[in-house]
């Protein structure tokens, strides 16, 4: 029984992919699995170095000078053969929006069943793979058999502790791609968002306004707060609907899953789409002026007060212990 973990291409090894690695690896103990791990970006002796001690037999990896980046049409027959070939039973990949395309792409090629967005992963009688996935914004849990060989499976980031027994280092086995020349397509220009952006599913901290921020000239105090903290920047799907903020910053159903050690939530009411993305943190600030706010009825700590008064305080006094913490 071999099972294969997708790595995401993005120059280094990022949260989303370690936690899916520690997740899957876990669970290919408990199964008797073998355990591979699919890289595409280069550079896969330092990669390699991420996954010691987590029981990755094998690191199949691509020269970077062979990588069309985002090229589905460069990457899937290679995966496709090398699902076939190593007749993996179970691939699992980040729910990171480009973790979720590859496996939805890949479903697509091999007719095989796909569970996306799993907060969990274990293991039915005889290995059969068992999933949770939360339903209706987090309201319904329900866990799934997958059946079906191969089976698909995207993890929502989560905070997982990360197992590893010794310091054992993976094989690695490079693979060549099919020769750029042959595509069809290519992507002429890439725009990175700003790293505050991009690295908020990572964020360890996360502060969140929504719609009492009041309009679009009201972040300063709490891009002001996430410099104090080095904390990432998050909103609410009411905050992005009115254009106050970029929707990459949204946290929610229809943004981004986080699972920070800390989640401040700022003006945020606690509407149960909102809640689905940060219901993972382990600790939850709510400061609203509405006393009845749902978010009161899922944080670990409440003010009730006009954010704009409160958080400039907790500026205030944050930057004052910063001597004493020095």
């Amino acid at each position: 029984m071999r099972w294969l973990v997708l790595l995401e291409p993005r120059g280094e090894m990022t949260t989303a992919s370690l936690v899916a690695v520690a997740t899957t690896a876990r669970s290919a103990r408990s199964a008797g699995a073998e355990l591979h791990a699919l890289w595409t970006d280069g550079d896969a002796e330092d990669v390699g170095s991420h996954l010691r001690g987590l029981g990755i037999a094998t690191l199949h990896a691509v020269p970077a000078d062979q990588i069309p980046p985002f090229s589905h049409e460069a990457w899937l027959p290679l995966l496709t053969e090398l699902v076939k070939n190593l007749e993996i039973e179970l691939i699992v990949g980040p729910a990171s929006a480009l973790g979720q395309s590859w496996l939805a792409a890949l479903a697509a090629r091999l007719d095989a069943e796909l569970a996306q967005n799993c907060i969990a992963l274990g293991v039915a009688a005889q290995g059969t793979p068992l999933v949770r996935k939360p339903f209706y914004a987090g309201k319904l849990l329900a866990d799934l058999r997958l059946d079906r060989r191969p089976a698909l499976v995207t993890l929502r980031p989560a905070s997982f502790q990360i197992e590893r027994n010794g310091d054992a280092l993976p094989a690695i086995a490079y693979h060549t791609m099919i020769n750029p020349n042959d595509l069809r397509s290519s992507i002429k220009e890439m725009v990175n968002v700003s790293a505050s952006i991009s690295e908020l599913a990572d964020a360890r901290i996360v502060v969140s306004g929504g719609r009492g921020m009041g309009g679009a000239d009201h972040w300063a105090v709490l891009r002001e707060l996430c410099q104090v903290l080095g904390a990432g920047l998050g909103a609410s799907r009411a905050a992005v609907d009115a254009g106050w903020i970029h929707h990459a910053h949204q946290v929610g159903q229809t943004g981004k899953v986080v699972t920070p050690n800390l989640y401040i939530a700022c003006g945020i009411s606690g509407a149960v789409q909102h809640l689905a993305g940060m219901r993972s943190a382990h600790k939850v600030v709510a400061i609203n002026k509405d006393p009845t706010a749902e978010i009161f009825q899922h944080c670990d700590y409440g003010i009730v007060g006009d954010l704009f008064e409160v958080v400039p305080m907790l500026i205030q006094e944050l930057k004052a212990q910063r001597p004493h913490a020095a």
